[in-house]
């Protein structure tokens, strides 16, 4: 086992490998950027190193200065959380070459992964259920939208490369497809450096329905469940729960199998999200496989009882997924949900950087969890992502989650900065929420519906 980790990330993800590895018996090393120096998780790390001034590209995405803080603080592995490094295969790689384990999926997996035309290719070989799609768009304009009008509308532009909903334009007639594929090219060149993509056909409010896999280096691979993660807003999840509820669970358990069953024959060997589209008359759909930790992986720990972030750090250290897990559940035990907070403006959804002059948490209490990085007095800088917390609940059933969460975000006091927890109050108290007939166009229909800003005073 490691002696000590090198934590390449930041915020609430930082916090949690902190934790995790202090439970472990693991020395953490907490590499921050200037901004971030004073956040509590920093204090908390037996080590801590400044690898660079806030911008992103300075300091969290420099792989010589995260690598070399890295080796300087004596870690043997390093930990990419999510997002940032943490699917890159070039920094992955140089991580290995200098003699860290990365935590993480082999390099090769993360290239593979990372292309999801060739994903997609791979998952449909091995008899996932597929969308009907294009292969990567080539030629000149008209040549790429001839390509993407031979799916028939409405569809949707995405990159080959990326995620995060970024550079995923719809579009629901012929007029629109030209400015679709320009919009799309543009974003996904820069967000990913890579101005590909291809075209899918569009379902319109399907449910996200994911995966979770945990694989190793020996040729195991189980799953450990669903999550569902249709509440969105802008293709971001914002709201998401486990098990997913209305769908039969031999429904549920069939394609479980069969995630876990296809990267087992690929040879893939780490934590991995297989996530999907479900329709009710068609089914399941792939997506794509998230190589990596995700933000809402404490659902899926609060209903199996397995802790993802230690399983990971075992199985990077060579462990089998058999001894680290020993034997799956079968089914969830009760229900979890997850709400991300963010400092946003919950009429505009525009991101609210500032001083926490308040920031008090729900108490910890059996069946409730918050993952933060920050503390009362700390900066919610412009530089990152102005996710703030994650509050986690489990109960018995769903209707208990839902009333805990609700509690819990009520509880919850934050001044200094405005954030979204007005728009998940009103969501739990939703009726096609309540009812779990749930889909990705859920966010919008509540924030388009007439009564929702005196709502949103009503709550202030």
């Amino acid at each position: 086992m490691f002696k000590k980790v090198a934590i390449a990330n930041r915020g609430a993800v930082a916090a949690r490998l902190v934790q995790a590895l202090g439970e472990m018996g693991i020395g953490s090393v907490a590499l921050c950027s200037e901004a971030d120096r004073d956040l509590p998780y920093v204090g908390q790390a037996d080590h801590f190193a400044v690898i660079g001034p806030p911008p992103p590209r300075d300091s969290y995405l420099d792989h010589e200065a995260v690598i070399g803080a890295a080796l300087a603080a004596g870690a043997e592995a390093i930990h990419p959380g999510w997002g940032f490094l943490s699917e890159d295969p070039v920094f992955a790689q140089k991580a290995i070459d200098r003699g860290l384990a990365f935590i993480g999926p082999s390099p090769r997996w993360l290239r593979v992964m990372g292309d999801k035309v060739a994903a997609r290719a791979e998952m449909a070989r091995l008899g996932l259920p597929v969308a009907p799609s294009t292969g990567e768009l080539a030629g000149s304009l008209d040549e790429k939208a001839a390509e993407a009008r031979k799916l028939g509308f409405p569809l949707m532009i995405k990159p080959s490369g990326g995620g995060g909903g970024i550079g995923m334009i719809p579009v629901e007639d012929e007029g629109a497809l030209a400015k679709a594929l320009e919009t799309a090219e543009s974003q996904a060149l820069r967000g990913f450096g890579r101005g590909a993509v291809y075209a899918e056909r569009l379902l319109r409010d399907p449910r996200h329905v994911e995966f979770q896999v945990v694989a190793d280096r020996h040729g195991g691979a189980v799953h450990l469940l669903e999550r569902d993660c249709s509440v969105q807003r802008r293709r971001q999840k914002i709201l998401e729960e486990a098990g997913a509820p209305g769908i039969g669970r031999e429904s549920l358990a069939r394609m479980a199998g069969k995630a876990a069953e296809v990267l087992r024959l690929l040879g893939y060997d780490h934590l991995g999200t297989v996530e999907t589209l479900y329709d009710a008359a068609s089914g399941f759909s792939f997506l794509e496989v998230n190589p990596r930790l995700q933000v809402e992986h404490a659902v899926t720990e609060e209903v199996t009882g397995v802790d993802l972030v230690a399983s990971q750090i075992r199985i990077a250290a060579g462990e089998r997924v058999a001894d680290v897990l020993g034997t799956p559940p079968a089914g969830p035990a009760g229900h979890a949900l997850e709400a991300r907070i963010y400092a946003e403006d919950p009429v505009r959804f525009l991101p609210s950087p500032g001083r926490l002059s308040v920031f008090r948490p729900p108490s910890r209490r059996q069946g409730l969890r918050v993952l933060t990085g920050f503390a009362e007095g700390s900066a919610v800088t412009p530089f990152y992502d102005p996710m703030v917390a994650q509050v986690i609940v489990s109960g018995e059933d769903r209707a208990s989650a839902i009333g805990r969460m609700a509690e819990a975000l009520s509880e919850f006091e934050i001044a200094g900065i405005k954030t979204n927890i007005p728009f998940l109050r009103l969501m739990l108290a939703h009726g096609p929420f309540l009812e779990g007939r749930l889909g990705t166009s859920l966010a919008e229909s509540l924030v388009a519906s007439p009564g929702y800003r005196a709502s949103l005073e009503a709550l202030a």
